[in-house]
């Protein structure tokens, strides 16, 4: 088939597209269109023009038989889509000179495209700039989620505490997606297994579920840098196989009509459902299976479509499970391949091995997903047998070796024995993949010493590393044009074709001119975000100040508390001292709580009540102001990243599995802040130990704290400033309307200190006064923030889709 001619890309004929959506697909004169028409009716111009190298990437890929990517994770955190491809289809400044020839502020109407809301934070961005990078490089790629209705909440701040209210991003409709009604595939849920016709030496066996939904699919295109590919997000939505009960209906009883229709269309309803309470838990298990069953049905259907077989599967066909979410997809193919395509167990099992790779992104152990055996048996009975007969296999392969013991057998389990009787889906997972990641080298390293030993002890050279990246194209050309134009200009070519040359820009780290210029874009990127705090807050922010900046998920490892205690200390630094020539200080936060961690809620009500008390008080005479910024998401960090002068990545050691706010923050010259935790390590040793501030306990020293025993109290008395702070806490000084507020948070630093909030406070004090220290030479910070920029070439998503192509999937990249 013949390719579609070019389209012409001038300002005329793109005005004249947008103008033929505005009257014919949104119904409306120009004379009285608004802003969301324009949005609409622009968004539609583009996606023709995207819909042609759709079309072509698909077709391309059929007649190559290229091997697929299938990318399957339970968050896809897109943002906002219109900026994004207009640049990686190079057409942002024609759109934009349309409009304006249209009398149309570009920058209002984009404004208005709501954030999908498809995730919560560094996952589900991971998988979004992952699946940018893939159509970069060309690679065909589907990735495979669930269409939320409502996703994540909408965070709103009351009185300093975090109300969750429903995020409705679909209010209105997504002009992005498509509809595909031939995708459409029966989900199972409960029921039975029942004995079949026994071929050969073996029993079939059949599933006959007690329930039953269907799986619809919407795409949205994924376009790749200069729009060399567009990939498809392939998420699915679901609906009852009978939208309503007649007879129920006409007999009055109209909830009993709906409620098949309601059952089915919780599951993509929200985002993360509690899973405090055993309906909670049941809901989040269907979730998972729901879209993974979907996403493995589609695969192989495309697969039988071309090729007219499964056997060749693991040739043509590579799947990545992003995280444990979607690990019932080993249980799921099995079941598929066994029951219902014939085939005999220890093939099915090759070729299911052969076909999945995990990425594991973190150690803590209620973030391995487990689930009581009860409920497994109960909502999917045919894969909890299969997992069963799984598990009997490795066990039989663990007891041929002659270091086994009972521990060791307990430990490779796939049935956790000492908490109820639970499935270990990670153990899953890493039992049905020929390929097992971890996310940066401090990470992987970690997986095999502990939550992963003995398995790769049983199984080893499965566990890899790819350290995770960002895409340059989302993170400098879209959220900071100026310094993407600066840096393209200093070494003669763009950046965003090969991120690694941002290097060959580290002469300029010297240059006048250039410390000049990238001074200045900096400073216009503060004043931006000087705007949104005094427009959304209503807080004056001095853009002159240094912006110290902590956005990402609330919870304790990623220590807020540790930054926000510190936060206080300094307040009494400068009340005690005003003589002294202090940094002045923006302490910016944003991030959302889970709804049922109520110690994480706690700390943005202590944030809020922190800023109350200081913002206010005319002694510090604003050297000191505290911000929460509620409700983050992605547009929200591409105003925040590119103003912030200091990045906090303060994570306790050996429990943040890589970060990719670190990369996103360097990249746009913020000085990091840190421990040896993550992919820190990795960035310090690409921007050099003098160009980072490294503080704290290391992974190796937390462990040994927590083994031999840490004594917390004696820690917090052993720290005049600490204790102090904490004393204020207890007290009320922050709450006089509760006094007692604060005391779950006191509590868990005297009793505990889990999270080394204690252990590492003073170095972590001391390591502020370096960085005030630092901020106080402006030339020699803007020279070590220089070289963060130019140091985070190696930190791309394409140079970790590459390792990915090259080393698990076994893909070609342009």
């Amino acid at each position: 088939m013949n390719k579609p001619a070019p389209r012409a890309s001038d300002p005329e004929t793109i005005r004249a597209e947008i103008l033929e959506k505005l009257t014919y697909a949104i119904g409306k004169d120009p004379a009285v269109a608004k802003r969301h028409d324009w949005l609409n009716a622009t968004v539609l111009a583009l996606r023709d023009r995207i819909i042609d190298r759709w079309m072509e990437s698909t077709r391309a890929a059929y007649q190559a038989k290229a091997k697929r990517v299938y990318y399957l994770s339970l968050e896809f955190l897109i943002g906002r889509l219109l900026r994004d491809a207009l640049n990686n289809l190079e057409l942002n400044g024609a759109f934009t000179q349309a409009l304006q020839d249209l009398n149309v502020d570009f920058d209002l109407v984009a404004a208005l495209e709501p954030d999908a809301a498809l995730g919560n934070g560094g996952l589900g961005r991971l998988a979004a700039c992952f699946m940018e990078s893939m159509a970069s490089l060309g690679i065909p790629a589907y990735g495979y989620g669930i269409r939320y209705n409502h996703g994540l909440f909408r965070q709103k701040i009351k009185d300093g505490w975090q109300v969750e209210l429903p995020e409705n991003w679909l209010e209105h409709g997504n002009p992005w997606e498509f509809g595909r009604r031939e995708a459409a595939y029966e989900i199972g849920f409960g029921g039975q297994v029942v004995l079949g016709i026994e071929t050969g030496n073996r029993q079939q066996r059949k599933w006959k579920p007690a329930e039953k939904l269907v799986a619809s699919a919407c795409d949205t295109p994924v376009v790749g840098w200069r729009g060399k590919r567009v990939n498809t997000l392939r998420l699915w939505t679901a609906r009852a196989m009978d939208p309503i009960r007649l007879d129920a209906f006409n007999s009055g009883d109209y909830a009993a009509a709906l409620a098949e229709s309601n059952k089915a269309e919780i599951i993509t309803r929200v985002l993360y459902p509690a899973d405090s309470t055993a309906a909670g838990q049941e809901l989040r298990l269907r979730q998972e299976y729901f879209f993974t069953s979907a996403s493995l049905q589609d695969i192989i259907r495309r697969h039988m479509q071309q090729y007219g077989e499964v056997h060749s599967l693991a040739e043509k066909v590579a799947i990545q499970l992003n995280d444990t979410h979607p690990a019932i997809a080993v249980a799921e193919l099995m079941r598929i391949l066994v029951d219902n395509h014939g085939f005999d167990w220890d093939e099915a099992w090759d070729i299911t091995r052969g076909s999945i790779g995990y990425t594991n992104h973190t150690l803590l152990p209620e973030a391995l997903e487990s689930w009581p055996v009860h409920l497994f048996e109960h909502v999917l009975p045919r894969h909890m047998q299969i997992i069963y007969q799984i598990n009997a296999r490795l066990i039989a392969d663990a007891q041929k070796r002659p270091d086994c013991t009972a521990e060791f057998l307990a430990s490779v389990s796939l049935i956790d024995e000492h908490n109820g009787r639970r499935v270990r889906m990670g153990q899953l997972a890493y039992a049905g993949s020929h390929s097992i990641n971890g996310v940066s080298a401090l990470h992987t390293s970690l997986m095999k010493q502990s939550v992963f030993r003995d398995l790769n002890t049983l199984y080893p050279g499965r566990i890899n590393n790819k350290t995770n990246g960002i895409t340059p194209r989302r993170w400098l050309l879209g959220a900071n044009p100026q310094l993407a134009a600066l840096l393209d200009e200093s070494i003669g070519q763009s950046v965003l074709d090969d991120a690694e040359r941002l290097v060959e820009a580290r002469r300029f780290a010297t240059d006048a001119g250039f410390r000049q210029r990238f001074s200045a874009i900096k400073r216009h990127n503060k004043d931006e975000l000087a705007n949104l705090i005094a427009a959304r807050m209503g807080i004056r922010v001095d853009p002159a100040a240094m912006f110290d900046v902590q956005v990402k998920r609330i919870h304790e490892y990623k220590r807020q508390l540790m930054n926000i205690l510190e936060t206080i200390a300094l307040y009494n630094a400068m009340r005690a001292h005003p003589d002294k020539p202090w940094a002045p200080r923006v302490k910016i936060f944003a991030g959302k709580a889970a709804p049922s961690y109520a110690q994480a809620k706690l700390i943005i009500k202590l944030i809020n009540d922190v800023a109350q008390v200081v913002n206010g008080d005319p002694a510090i005479r604003g050297l000191l102001k505290v911000v929460f910024i509620p409700n983050y998401n992605v547009s929200l960090a591409e105003v925040i990243v590119p103003a912030a002068d200091l990045s906090e990545q303060i994570s306790t050691a050996g429990m943040e599995a890589s970060g990719t706010g670190n990369m996103k923050f360097a990249l746009n010259g913020a000085l990091t802040i840190g421990t040896l935790d993550g992919a820190n390590v990795e960035i310090m040793e690409h921007v050099g130990r003098d160009n980072i501030v490294i503080f704290g306990l290391t992974a190796e020293d937390v462990e040994r704290k927590r083994r031999m025993g840490h004594d917390a109290r004696a820690t917090i008395e052993a720290s005049p400033h600490l204790r102090d702070v904490l004393a204020q806490l207890a007290s009320g000084v922050f709450s006089p309307d509760d006094a007692g507020r604060y005391r779950p948070i006191i509590d868990s630093l005297y009793n505990s200190d889990w999270f080394m909030v204690a252990a590492d406070f003073d170095a972590f004090a001391t390591a502020q006064r370096q960085v005030a220290d630092i901020w106080r030479q402006t030339e020699d910070w803007t020279h070590k923030t220089i070289l963060n920029t130019v140091s985070m070439g190696w930190f791309s998503s394409d140079r970790t889709i590459r390792e990915y192509a090259r080393e698990i999937w076994n893909v070609p990249v342009a």
